[in-house]
């Protein structure tokens, strides 16, 4: 990555995962945004949207969804 990038340059992911996941996991995310809805049959989904640097920030985040054994439904790039 360009070091030079200003934070508004950079790709926007969002990854959805099943359940409900607390909003005071953000910082240990690495400052994602979190939000919540309902997916299908009325399941709780949570969604992570948040600038992301490179793909190894990106694995950061993937590994520590991980770690929290959270089920994966969905990851997608914003923008581009």
């Amino acid at each position: 990555m360009n070091p030079f990038m200003k934070a508004e340059q950079l790709p926007i992911y969002q990854i959805k995962v099943q359940g409900k996941l607390n909003e005071q996991w953000s910082d240990w995310l690495e400052g994602v945004t979190i939000t919540h809805d309902w997916g299908q049959e009325d399941a709780r989904v949570t969604t992570l949207t948040s600038p992301v640097v490179d793909q190894a920030a990106l694995r950061g985040i993937m590994n520590r969804l991980w770690d929290l054994n959270v089920t994966l439904l969905s990851i997608r790039r914003l923008d581009g």
